[in-house]
């Protein structure tokens, strides 16, 4: 396993980063303390969730993901071997059970903070994420940003010090954003650096082989910046895993339960995938050796965020930090880019 630290400060985090929202929805609370369990034994230190988790989505389930990592904390009296992430809802999304104000407002952070610890049966937080903006914009696969009827008034510097005032209780350590556009994160940065408030030290956004819109724009500004990218669906829901080949809809895969989540199963995305399984194969390697590694290959990455619902599958992608990619590899893989440059936003 490779290591490294979360920008600007002295937390170790591996490489990969144990992702958690089918904990609760495809996998039981069992199947749940048995990949944090497999995950810490193959070197991984680093677990990411959110208070809305497990995906999709819904009431009855909401909090079950950080409930289920809470009883293995509990069982296990491992917090300390841990660094541990979760994020607090947003606005924009329906999700009007989790709290009735969606807000990132003073009072909805410090309460979802509060139930997150509860749910966690932790006192601390390593790091806190915004889970997206509060302002309308585009994410979850919009591409162009659409001026519309929006009310949000500039609350940054409210938010960084309604942070800043959680971490000096001791609650949580570090903050980061997610799914967020470089003026989001340009705005937290511009505050934090005005007002001496805490920075955000991540970004949590979609980044595949494809899906590559993260370049545009928000690379250079991590890599200036010093912020590190955690990258999530870095095999689009599995697509890149193969499983989906030539028309396969295995029972229990995310695309075939959650057919709703098209922007992974677009027709130039199959074909995408079909022309990276052409490179894997020719260069010895399989599709998840080849799209996992070239996430693990990028500078600017802090941690690539996996997830699986077997074992088998997060072994297998653990495995991927052994393999590096030739500059030839890297070719080829920006010669389908170029012809399928965003199959999957």
């Amino acid at each position: 396993m490779q290591y490294t630290t979360l920008p600007g400060t002295d937390i170790n985090i591996s490489k990969i980063c144990l992702g958690t929202m089918t904990f609760g929805q495809q996998n039981t609370e069992a199947d749940g303390h048995a990949q944090i369990d497999f995950a810490l034994e193959k070197g991984i230190n680093f677990i990411d969730t959110a208070e809305m988790y497990p995906v999709p989505a819904r009431e009855k389930t909401y909090g079950r993901t950080e409930e289920i990592i809470g009883s293995w904390i509990k069982k296990t009296g491992k917090r300390k071997e841990i660094v541990l992430a979760s994020k607090v809802a947003g606005a924009n999304r329906g999700l009007e059970y989790i709290r009735e104000d969606l807000r990132y407002n003073a009072a909805a952070i410090h309460l979802s903070v509060e139930k997150s610890l509860k749910r966690l049966q932790t006192d601390y937080i390593d790091l806190y994420q915004l889970h997206w903006p509060e302002r309308k914009s585009n994410m979850f696969g919009q591409l162009g940003f659409k001026i519309q009827e929006d009310r949000w008034e500039d609350n940054t510097k409210e938010i960084l010090e309604t942070l800043q005032n959680i971490v000096q209780q001791g609650k949580i350590r570090q903050f980061g954003v997610s799914n967020e556009t470089p003026w989001g994160l340009l705005r937290f940065l511009e505050e934090s650096k005005k007002h001496n408030l805490p920075k955000a030290v991540t970004i949590q956004n979609p980044y595949s082989l494809l899906n590559r819109t993260f370049e545009i724009g928000l690379t250079e500004t991590i890599y200036r910046e010093n912020v590190g990218l955690l990258a999530y669906s870095p095999l689009a829901f599995g697509l890149l895993s193969g499983k989906f080949r030539n028309g396969a809809k295995p029972a229990d895969a995310r695309l075939t339960l959650f057919p709703n989540f098209t922007r992974y199963n677009s027709e130039e995305a199959n074909k995408a995938t079909e022309l990276y399984h052409e490179i894997a194969v020719s260069n010895g390697l399989t599709l998840v050796e080849l799209s996992l590694g070239f996430i693990l290959a990028q500078p600017y990455l802090a941690s690539m965020i996996i997830g699986a619902t077997t074992l088998a599958q997060l072994e297998e992608n653990i495995k991927t930090t052994a393999i590096s990619l030739s500059d030839e590899v890297i070719k080829a893989i920006d010669g389908v880019h170029k012809m399928f440059p965003n199959p999957a936003p």
